[in-house]
């Protein structure tokens, strides 16, 4: 059996892209009591909507209650979990385990999964939150596979595992950082981590105040404490034979390109490995094009974590990498005259390859064509912004697929 395929989301373009592009599952926040306060999120009422528009499509919705709560908080956040199980949630995902244990009693009949914010490493840790009221742990990010695959021997069959497998890892990876609170006044553990691990720093020794010595620097700083990206295309095969039920996917603060590329490789690679599991391997053709669509999508340099033992550290000194850039959204495709309407997202001219994230095959084709759909004037190119241009499309498109093109506006 297939792992659950487990995707971010942070807004309404999200979970449509995620549910478009091939989610199992997703998880996003509501406002107020997630770990992204500064993600989308939703209110209840459009968390209601959410739901329903997940399980018409036979899509699990898990929803984040993974603040670390203060005893004046917990009367809101029972209230919270009560409403978001009236609503249908298929789960809430909870870090505390005062918390998950408030839910398990007050809240019997919610779903409860535990928070990869909660450090489940041993297998007592997980046997506690199983009886606490925990069905699912999502393992701390410091696990290796093997010591995922023992501790899946040891458990009962009812106990699922999940790990997240790709996407931004924090600096303090499972932990609970105070960076942000101490820097920036603005708590992690309350969702309003301000990423103190990606600004750039530099050494400075005692007797020579002023003298700054940075680290494996370039010309935009150096990145001490930042962590590369996680990345186990290429390895699904292990993740699997270790008894990882659901392969979760980083990300609510996150576009909808993102969500949509990263759920599309993931979709596409798993079925691939259930078409022929002894085939997949890094070198297998279909494997390394899934990677390369990968690599279009910003990311730093990534590796495989914690996995396959401690990582070699980095420093991450050379922040972004990327092959194209989110361009354009299409709304509405005319078939008749070749053309679609689009929210432009990044900048295009004249004369750009531009290419189409849809659910069919790839395709691309060079931009001959925009106008101002109000007044059908020609233009020689769509500026950075939600602007709505019409451009020629010699390919079909749906309403929700995604255009790529030439980087204009990145770091790199």
């Amino acid at each position: 059996m297939l792992p659950e395929l487990l995707c971010p989301v942070g807004g309404l373009r999200q979970l449509q892209a995620a549910v478009r592009f091939g989610a199992d599952a997703v998880y996003m926040g509501v406002q107020n009591y997630g770990l992204r306060a500064f993600a989308g999120n939703f209110t209840f009422e459009e968390m209601a909507d959410a739901i329903k528009f997940c399980h018409k499509a036979g899509v699990k919705a898990y929803v984040t209650l993974n603040i670390f709560p203060f005893d004046d908080d917990l009367p809101g956040y029972l209230d919270a979990a009560k409403r978001l199980c009236d609503m249908g949630i298929d789960a809430a995902i909870v870090s505390d385990m005062g918390a998950l244990d408030m839910l398990h009693h007050e809240v019997p009949e919610l779903e409860l999964h535990l928070s990869t914010q909660a450090n489940a490493m041993n297998t007592r840790t997980v046997l506690l939150a199983n009886r606490l009221g925990a069905k699912r742990i999502v393992l701390a990010r410091e696990m290796s596979l093997a010591r995922i695959k023992k501790m899946h021997a040891q458990l009962p069959e009812d106990v699922e595992l999940e790990a997240f497998v790709h996407g931004a890892v924090c600096m303090s990876f499972s932990g609970r950082c105070v960076l942000s609170d101490y820097l920036a006044g603005r708590a992690a553990n309350k969702g309003a981590c301000a990423q103190p691990c990606r600004w750039q720093y530099a050494v400075v020794e005692e007797k020579r105040p002023g003298e700054y010595m940075p680290v494996e620097t370039d010309e935009r700083g150096t990145y001490i404490f930042s962590s590369g990206d996680l990345r186990m295309l290429e390895h699904l095969p292990d993740l699997i034979d270790a008894g990882i039920d659901s392969l979760k996917i980083e990300g609510r603060m996150k576009n909808e390109y993102y969500v949509s590329a990263v759920a599309r490789c993931y979709r596409r690679a798993l079925d691939l490995y259930a078409k022929s599991p002894e085939n997949y391997t890094p070198e297998n053709p279909e494997v390394k094009a899934l990677g390369v669509a990968l690599d279009r999508i910003s990311h730093r340099r990534s590796d495989t974590g914690f996995f396959y033992g401690s990582p070699k550290p980095s420093g991450c000194a050379d922040g972004f990498f990327q092959n194209s850039e989110f361009t354009g959204y299409v709304m509405e495709y005319d078939a008749q005259n070749s053309s679609a309407l689009v929210e432009v997202r990044n900048r295009m001219l004249l004369g750009d390859t531009i290419g189409i994230l849809s659910t069919g095959d790839d395709a691309s084709f060079v931009l001959d064509r925009i106008e101002n759909p109000e007044t059908g004037e020609s233009m020689d190119g769509a500026r950075i912004g939600k602007s709505i241009v019409r451009i020629n499309m010699p390919h079909p498109v749906e309403t929700g697929d995604m255009l790529y093109g030439v980087v204009r506006n990145h770091l790199r």
